[in-house]
């Protein structure tokens, strides 16, 4: 029985839980952050659109990477900065991760402590053996708290090293390095609230160790930043306004003063709230006046589709969706709302028609489950039943149901040719399900 403890013990040490995530998909939103995004991307050497930044659903502050191609950042954090500096500010912090290859080295990292906790281990078994339970137990305890505190020190290392690079990438794009303390300001004051304030026991260095780093370069910058330009406060305004009236309580919304005038946020902020009440012909009427303002604006044609169709009225909203996906030509979620669309029109035209728009998506954006939903809906209404099990099966792994993905896999490749491309996708979700349970 202690030895089975101990097991758990440094699982639960050397392994964080896995917990599902729910990601904002939204092509305006994604529009916003990209060009945010840009001018650091521009500084750290990479692509602009080499790195796609997301938003986390997550009302805590916190902003992440895990892999070289995205960057995440929580919905709470983004509505508590104030300016679009603060906002470039955790983008530099995070491409600097990418940049310096840190997660590479955290992964070598994190081997080195499994190394460090595994000989703890065995010690502690051996102590077992000779019947001295409690030491035993003492000493994987106790090695597994130094394995940790390696890693946590090596990671230390690297949010140090990231302020350091980030704080260059925004003095190179002209963006005011300072704004990297409003974060550091925020963090601290959650910092305070913590019991523990043990810095070895820690992932990050202390808030206010950052804080004088990042003031004393800034210092020496201040007289050379640039204002905010234009463009990074009218994308910014964009996206908080979406963000706010989307996750805001409307009634909240409305009272703002900068929910009220005629200017274009303003109108923005009133369309999203009276959508959500729900006062459908308030929202299109505040729609109507955006689209008097920016009639190509193709993120403007696709809200009032949105609107549309979740007011229930799917045949204008297709008219909305195809004017969005005309104007932003290829962009995968604006086509998916048309395929949605097109889905709630329910005629056989209308159903065959988004088929073939949600294939060319899926094609383009092959990760997002919503759209999988709608597809493996359309393949079923045009009486493709194998390749809406393929579908769902993507889908069942993308939100963490492997046993289920395998399941509908496996049924799917006995409904499918042999080989033919719905079969060969069965397979692999098959195949990578199965290996994602037997880690669970």
């Amino acid at each position: 029985m202690l030895l089975r403890l101990l097991c758990l013990l440094m699982a639960m040490v050397l392994a964080a839980p896995a917990s599902a995530i729910s990601v904002i998909r939204d092509a305006e939103l994604e529009r916003s952050l990209a060009e945010l995004a840009k001018p650091v991307l521009r500084a750290a050497g990479l692509g602009s659109g080499s790195v796609k930044v997301l938003v986390i659903n997550d009302n805590s502050l916190n902003a992440f990477v895990v892999d070289r191609r995205h960057v995440f950042i929580h919905s709470g954090l983004i509505r508590r900065l104030k300016r679009p500096e603060a906002l470039q500010a955790v983008i530099a912090h995070e491409v600097a991760h990418l940049a310096n290859g840190h997660l590479l080295s955290r992964a070598a990292n994190a081997r080195v402590a499994s190394r460090v906790a595994a000989v703890g281990f065995a010690v502690s078994l051996a102590a077992i053996a000779k019947g001295e339970a409690q030491a035993g137990a003492g000493l994987a305890a106790g090695t597994a708290s130094a394995a940790q505190r390696v890693f946590f020190g090596h990671t230390r290392a690297e949010e140090a090293s990231a302020d350091q690079s980030a704080l260059r990438y925004l003095a190179s794009a002209g963006i005011d390095p300072s704004a990297m303390s409003d974060i550091l300001e925020i963090f601290r004051g959650q910092e305070a609230l913590r019991r523990s304030q043990d810095p070895y026991a820690r992932t990050h260095p202390l808030t206010a160790d950052r804080l004088r780093a990042v003031r004393g370069f800034a210092a020496g910058y201040s007289a050379r930043a640039r204002p905010t330009t234009p463009e990074a406060a009218y994308w910014y305004g964009r996206m908080n306004a979406k963000l706010d009236g989307f996750l805001g309580n409307p009634r909240a919304t409305l009272r703002r003063s900068d929910a009220k005038g005629t200017s274009e946020l303003a109108t923005l902020r009133r369309a999203v709230a009276y959508h959500k009440r729900p006062q459908p012909k308030k929202a299109l009427a505040e729609m109507n006046r955006l689209l008097q303002m920016r009639p190509r604006d193709p993120y403007y044609h696709e809200l009032k589709g949105q609107i549309l169709l979740e007011s229930r009225n799917p045949a204008a909203a297709v008219a909305s969706y195809r004017n969005a996906a005309n104007l932003a030509r290829g962009e995968p979620l604006i086509m998916a709302g048309l395929g949605k669309a097109l889905l709630g029109v329910g005629t056989p035209q209308a159903n065959a028609e988004a088929l073939k728009v949600l294939t060319a998506a899926r094609g383009r954006d092959a990760g997002n489950p919503n759209l999988l939903r709608d597809l493996a809906l359309a393949h079923a209404q045009n009486g493709q039943n194998g390749m809406a099990a393929v579908a769902t099966a993507e889908r069942y792994l993308i939100t963490a149901r492997p046993e289920e993905a395998a399941q509908l896999a496996k049924r799917a490749m006995g409904a499918l040719p042999q080989g033919s491309s719905g079969w060969l996708r069965a397979q692999d979700v098959e195949i990578t399900a199965k290996a994602a349970a037997r880690r669970r």
